[in-house]
């Protein structure tokens, strides 16, 4: 089966940021937002998966985040290493630090995007820091969501989804300032935080990072989101609320968010499906990609029933 790709397309939204996003397959079919995570582009939605989803009957919609890839980056604010210490360990931010912005401002762009699409409603999937933007639209814009993937991420709440001590040298390291010491040290870096039983390609691993760093890696902009990952609002009340199909996906071995995050995700949602995956670490490996898709389709299709069962008969 061909699938319709388009060409990396720019949306300029009324905030001042321009999201650079991509298409893959019927703009006539039912639509899903794909959210990347920390300084991820969308290309760490890979085509195929994309592919597999649009396949599926499902319009796809991957795009960088603020910050990324090609997106806007918004370097006349600047993050320093102490700010992110100082919210690291939870010190008090008002006075001290600006914040660039906020995960909500994050969701804002991701609605802005629907909206130059014409697009009203559409399938929420986000992974890591995007999983925690996903939850934000839902409880944010719940008229937009139809249904929510949150993959590998968290409520909030700092006491579940904390990191391993041994990823805290990896994420405090400097990537230096060439392209090959960027891709060299997220080489390491995934060797921390990949997936045991699902090991990736090395080579496939050393093509993408330097393709990251290509469509305009900065360690600015992977600064500013950070910080707006740390001073995040615990959101377990407000998942609490939710009222849409949700799913829940965490890997057993991961020591970048705990698979505590995922748990206490899939209890604040009501009727939330929690799949938890034995070998899967903070990556999503190809061996998965079925796997997510099928859970993923499961989630839409949810949706859907939920819809007919309401529509007047």
């Amino acid at each position: 089966m061909s699938v319709t790709q388009s060409d990396e397309l720019f949306a300029s939204l009324p905030s001042g940021i321009d999201i650079c996003h991509q298409t893959f397959g019927d703009a006539d079919d039912p639509a899903i937002l794909l959210i990347m995570g920390l300084g991820g582009p969308m290309g760490w939605w890979s085509t195929p998966f994309c592919e597999l989803l649009a396949e599926r009957g499902f319009f796809v919609i991957r795009y960088d985040n603020r910050d990324t890839g090609r997106s806007t980056k918004l370097r006349h604010h600047t993050v320093g290493r102490t700010d992110i210490v100082r919210a690291f360990t939870g010190l008090p931010l008002i006075g001290r630090v600006s914040v660039p912005y906020t995960l909500g401002d994050m969701a804002g762009d991701a609605i802005g995007l629907l909206d130059h699409l014409g697009i009203e409603r559409a399938h929420v999937v986000g992974v890591s820091m995007g999983g925690m933007i996903a939850q934000t639209i839902a409880i944010e814009h719940p008229d937009r969501a139809l249904s929510l993937t949150s993959i590998m991420s968290t409520t909030g709440k700092r006491t579940v989804g904390f990191q391993h001590p041994k990823v805290f040298p990896v994420m405090l390291s400097s990537a230096g300032r060439t392209r090959d010491s960027y891709v060299e040290r997220s080489l390491k870096g995934s060797k921390v935080i990949g997936s045991p039983a699902f090991p990736s390609d090395d080579v496939m691993a050393r093509d993408r990072a330097f393709e990251t760093y290509d469509r305009g890696w900065t360690a600015s902009g992977v600064t500013r989101q950070m910080l707006a990952v740390l001073t995040q609002p615990d959101r377990t009340k407000a998942l609490a609320t939710l009222d849409l199909p949700a799913l829940v996906i965490h890997g057993l071995n991961d020591p970048l968010v705990h698979r505590s995050g995922g748990k206490a995700t899939a209890d604040a949602i009501p009727g939330a499906e929690h799949l938890e995956i034995a070998g899967m670490a903070h990556d999503m490996p190809a061996q998965l990609y079925a796997t997510y898709v099928e859970a993923i389709a499961r989630t839409a299709a949810r949706a859907t029933s939920a819809a007919a069962d309401d529509s007047p008969s």
